[in-house]
């Protein structure tokens, strides 16, 4: 049983990134490696086909490092993932289903299932590759939850996996972090944290090396290497701290407008429009900011009406219904799309109040009823005369008034158009017959399958040539070394 938990001193340190470059790297090696995340947050997921041949949902970020680790997806790789549907409730999958709901006060006691299930996952992956890659959440030195944590030390602790710590030294206070995030864990847990990963480092080297030095002597631990910032390192987004990274180039001559919804969810839909060179796509969350767009995404979120309400609260539906008017194209994605419709309506409280009910921004001739059971699809068909392909991952259940135009298991109404698949854009055919119909386009030949696999490569790539991977492997089959030292700050232990 052989495993390693990338750790980081904080959210979006760079822990996805070393997940994903590690199982490329291992998989070069010829190791079966599978990722894992005990616990994701997120409403960037992804449809899988389970082993019993059903499908599942996982979080993102574990599909696509188990296409670096070109081995398929599955639950057990993303055991847990919370969709935040408000400031203070989740909706809960539990391997690939749909498991209740869960609110912020139920951390310390209302989730010990949860951990059954992760560790269980863990323990079943463990048996079935060479080795685990796991991710943890957040920071390890999260103490106020560190009880009822089974996603990062806790995690470890049940499987005596060596822990490597990543920090992202462009944010700065990278010393500190990761000085601190050792010496705040308890004895138990500084004796399984091993190492550290140094992230997104610009400029020489040679200024850095007396810094790794002195926190190798004072930590006892070694730095396993120094990822370098790159500007072509875009993976598949997690979460929404960085949606404002996506902009086209100087010489991009149609502008995409995304609405920036507050639970924005599958923001991942319009990555393949961003690597278009004709296109210039950006998040909007003012009426403001649709005034020059030729193209408006209207994309899926976790809380439909709600967000539905936030529409009209910032006086982006009238927005929207101008754009419509004036004859420039509308796209909606899922939540996105049932906006567009005349009714949405949740008779069951699914996403909250039962009976809640709003009119919608009436631009396509379809109705929304919410219902409890899930739907999990892998879709494919044709629109545009292209072949199509997404994955449907909804509650909602849409109908389309008779005789109204139907386009990728949602309507059409001239230019403005709802489906309910998510990455039907990635289809590089498909793309291309939009953005021609839209915008008048021609195909630009980029492939986003391709772009995809390029971006692996080349952070396999950047792996392979900063960081010391033998060690990391070598950590994983060993474990961390006996008898680190453990860190008595202010004499407190």
């Amino acid at each position: 049983m052989s495993g390693l938990l990338v750790a980081g001193t904080t959210s979006d340190a760079g822990k996805s990134i070393v997940t994903t470059g590690l199982c490329r790297a291992f998989a070069r090696r010829g190791i079966s490696a599978a990722p894992y995340k005990a616990q994701n947050m997120s409403n960037n997921s992804m449809v899988c086909i389970d082993r019993d041949g059903s499908t599942a949902e996982i979080g993102r970020a574990q599909w696509v490092q188990a296409r670096a680790a070109r081995v398929a997806p599955e639950p057990a790789m993303n055991p847990v993932l919370l969709k935040p549907g408000s400031d203070r409730r989740s909706h809960v999958v539990v391997m690939g289903r749909p498991a209740g709901e869960v609110s912020a006060t139920d951390f310390a006691t209302g989730r010990r299932h949860l951990a059954r299930a992760a560790h269980a996952a863990y323990d079943d992956l463990a048996g079935r590759f060479d080795v685990v890659v796991a991710e943890g959440a957040g920071s390890p030195a999260e103490i106020n939850l560190r009880t009822s944590d089974y996603v990062n030390m806790g995690l470890a602790r049940h499987a005596g996996l060596p822990v490597v710590v990543v920090g992202d030294i462009d944010r700065g206070g990278l010393f500190a972090a990761m000085f601190g995030t050792l010496a705040l864990l308890e004895p138990a847990d500084q004796a399984l944290v091993a190492g550290f990963v140094v992230n997104k480092f610009r400029g020489d080297l040679d200024l850095l090396r007396p810094g790794l030095a002195q926190l190798t002597a004072l930590t006892g631990r070694p730095v396993h290497g120094v990822l370098p910032w790159h500007p072509d390192l875009w993976l598949d987004s997690e979460d929404a701290l960085d949606l404002d990274g996506r902009r086209g180039t100087d010489t991009a001559r149609v502008r995409v407008a995304v609405i920036r919804l507050p639970r924005i969810s599958n923001f991942t839909d319009v990555d393949a429009l961003g690597l278009e060179p004709a296109l210039d796509v950006v998040f909007a969350s003012e009426p403001r900011d649709l005034a020059d767009a030729h193209l408006v995404v209207l994309p899926g979120t976790r809380a439909t009406l709600a967000d539905l309400a936030w529409l009209r609260e910032r006086g982006l539906d009238s927005a929207l219904r101008a754009h419509a008017r004036s004859g420039r194209p509308l796209l909606g994605i899922c939540g996105g799309f049932q906006m567009l419709g005349s009714t949405v309506s949740d008779p069951d409280g699914v996403e909250g109040d039962p009976g809640a009910s709003a009119a919608g921004l009436d631009l396509l001739p379809v109705t929304t009823t919410f219902t409890g059971d899930k739907v999990l699809r892998l879709p494919t068909g044709e629109a545009l005369g292209a072949a199509a392909t997404g994955y449907e991952i909804h509650h909602g259940r849409v109908v389309r008034a008779d005789g109204a135009e139907e386009f990728l298991g949602g309507a059409r109404s001239g230019r403005v158009f709802g489906t309910m698949w998510h990455g039907s854009l990635e289809g590089d055919d498909l793309r291309a017959a939009f953005l021609a119909e839209v915008a008048g386009i021609e195909p630009s030949g980029v492939s986003f399958p391709a772009a995809r696999e390029r971006r692996l490569e080349l952070l396999a790539d950047l792996v392979e040539e900063h960081l010391d991977v033998e060690a990391l492997l070598a950590l994983a089959r060993e474990g961390a070394p006996p008898d680190l030292p453990v860190l008595n700050v202010g004499g407190v232990r």
